[in-house]
């Protein structure tokens, strides 16, 4: 084609935006205005895929309105996305790429994100965080931002559709395409081979930014019931598999890989697709998964599989018992908090779980997971009576960081797990923080959904706290002396490790100070700021502590009658003055410093 790549300052494109369309008039404002918008020099290729709806018609004129960065290109209906991609990438300048589907949309500052992100580490591909909006999106990978997220060892592989963005001299240099011809799974076949080339994968988890949009007709493919048929699926996935076994020697990278295609592709067909069959089609089922497993899995694998797959690996022969298994993990598990206490040290969580409709079912345990590490994971055991049980968190046994505590009700070997804390009775308020040693412990519950977590270190809640004054005096060097106590969370004093230092922040500046703190007997502290030595301006005190987790700030609260009184001294031709005080309101400690030279006197003599 005879365009030449355009962008915002003139210069070569950093981002083609691929669009496939078919028949999508209806999301094509929002899904085109949102591409438009990006704060990248970017080019829209548009690939109409044989539109009959008007589609067409639109896009002419988007590309009328928006010549040299929306081009459309025109195909025979291929029945698939994977040709219009193909089509697209075909017609791609951009130094990088990114497939956005007709009735999706980007988040504004995506691509602008994305690529600052790919630029400054070289990534071959950045996934962006996928909210969806009617449709489930992925999670497990976007935990945290990374600059380089390792391939073995991270949750990237989870996510297998490709709206990521794309280095296009990966996907020219090994020829990565999608697989044509076929409805589902396309995409599975381009991102396995694309992650199996990529030297540099990055995740960007702090910004929304692609939205996964369900049709409200149902009409897309991913929508319709038959893409998901259980045989249709187990089918497909064998040529992805191969393809990344290709690639990828056997051993524990390989093991890595296979065990999210046995995970999500393979054994996931034996949950509600299995049930929802006839008896003739478990049997098929069964014997697809089978042949799977006899060809790819491995020790490795097995030793990553959870409980309930490892269950099902075992039972392939045994359709009456698949049919229990798929029963159990789809059965609900109920459960309500009934009480939420603290006994010492300990955090008491009292409660009801069972799962609906199952008999059969054995112990009760509480199972903490933390954000911060996918493998952290801490099983407390409960006392039951029926359905209710009891158990008692041991905060020696959490690390710093926040843990959402699950429900665990096991069934015939099998685990299931439930958030606990959304359904509770009526009463039950989070327990005040509680300081163990110098760990801070907050629980809360949750704003989004109401349910119970744990916060160790104050990480994403405040820590509440007093630091107080009890008494200042002026010292030799024009020091003032400053003696004060510590609680935290209501009543908690803590050891002498967990005082950290003063710090003194100038409140128009923002500059600050930071000065030795003296940890007394009783929560009390001491410290000796030399305040004469300050620049002028309004200083306000914090006292710093570690609390476990980030340093935790608290500003001094003071009483006029514990601040001492004011100081004024010269220095050569310099007078210096100290105004300590309290502030009005909340009674906080802050310092006015002022500095006159004589020539700054003469000039306020003389205004």
């Amino acid at each position: 084609m005879a365009e030449q790549p355009t962008g915002s300052d003139g210069g070569g494109v950093d981002v083609s935006v691929i669009i496939p369309v078919h028949n999508c008039r209806d999301f094509l404002d929002r899904s085109l205005t949102s591409a438009l918008v990006q704060r990248v020099n970017k080019e829209i290729v548009v690939v109409d895929d044989g539109s009959t709806d008007g589609s067409a018609d639109l896009l002419d004129l988007y590309a009328h309105y928006h010549r040299g960065v929306i081009r459309v290109v025109r195909a025979e209906h291929s029945g698939g996305a994977g040709g219009p991609r193909n089509t697209g990438l075909e017609h791609a300048r951009g130094r990088y790429v990114f497939f956005c589907d007709a009735d999706d949309h980007l988040g504004p500052e995506a691509m602008e994100r994305m690529l600052a992100v790919a630029d400054r580490n070289g990534s071959d591909i950045v996934l962006g965080k996928i909210v969806g909006h009617g449709r489930r999106a992925p999670v497990s990978m976007f935990q945290a931002s990374a600059d380089r997220a390792e391939l073995g060892t991270s949750a990237v592989y989870n996510s297998l559709s490709c709206f990521k963005l794309f280095r296009r001299e990966l996907l020219d240099r090994h020829r990565i395409r999608f697989a044509e011809g076929q409805l589902v799974g396309e995409d599975i076949y381009f991102s396995v081979h694309a992650y199996c080339h990529a030297k540099v994968i990055s995740v960007v988890a702090d910004y929304d930014c692609y939205h996964l949009v369900a049709r409200p007709d149902g009409s897309s493919i991913m929508q319709q019931p038959s893409s998901r048929d259980p045989l249709g699926w187990l089918a497909m996935i064998r040529r992805p598999i191969a393809l990344m076994a290709q690639h990828v020697e056997p051993g524990p990278l390989r093991d890595h890989l296979l065990r999210r295609h046995f995970r999500l592709d393979i054994f996931a067909q034996l949950g509600a697709p299995f049930l929802a069959a006839d008896e003739v089609r478990r049997k098929e089922i069964a014997h697809e998964v089978a042949a799977l497993c006899d060809e790819w899995m491995t020790p490795g694998v097995m030793a990553r599989l959870p409980t309930t797959d490892r269950q099902r690996l075992s039972a392939l022969g045994d359709i009456d018992r698949l049919v229990r298994l798929a029963d159990i993990e789809a059965a609900t598990v109920w459960r309500r908090l009934t009480g939420l206490r603290w006994e010492g040290d300990r955090l008491v969580v009292e409660g009801e779980a069972t799962l609906d409709g199952l008999d059969g079912q054995g112990g009760v345990a509480l199972v903490l997971r933390s954000r911060d590490e996918e493998a952290g994971e801490v099983a407390v055991p409960a006392e039951t009576d029926g359905h209710a049980f009891s158990a008692r968190i041991d905060l020696a046994e959490l690390t710093s960081g926040v843990w959402d505590l699950h429900v665990a009700v096991e069934c015939e070997g099998v685990v299931r797990l439930g958030r606990l804390g959304a359904d509770r009775e009526s009463g039950i308020t989070r327990p005040a923080p509680r300081l163990v040693g110098n760990v801070v412990a907050l629980p809360y519950f949750t704003r989004s959904n109401g349910n119970l977590s744990l916060d160790v270190g104050g990480h994403v809640l405040t820590v509440p706290g007093s630091v107080r004054l009890t008494r200042t005096r002026w010292a030799l060097g024009h020091r003032l002396v400053i003696d004060g106590a510590i609680t935290v969370g209501g009543d908690g004093i803590p050891e002498a490790g967990a005082v950290r230092q003063l710090v003194w922040r100038e409140r128009h500046t923002g500059r600050e100070r930071t000065e030795r703190v003296v940890s007394l007997p009783g929560g009390m502290f001491a410290s000796r700021p030399a305040v004469g030595r300050f620049a002028p301006g309004t200083w306000d005190a914090y006292l710093e502590l570690e609390l476990g987790g980030p340093p935790a700030r608290f500003r001094i609260e003071a009483d006029a009658d514990t601040v001492a009184e004011p100081r004024s001294w010269w220095r050569g031709p310099v007078r210096s003055s100290v105004r300590p005080y309290a502030t009005a309101g909340k009674g906080r400690l802050s310092t006015v410093v002022r500095k006159i030279t004589p020539r700054a006197l003469l000039r306020k003599l003389l205004d």
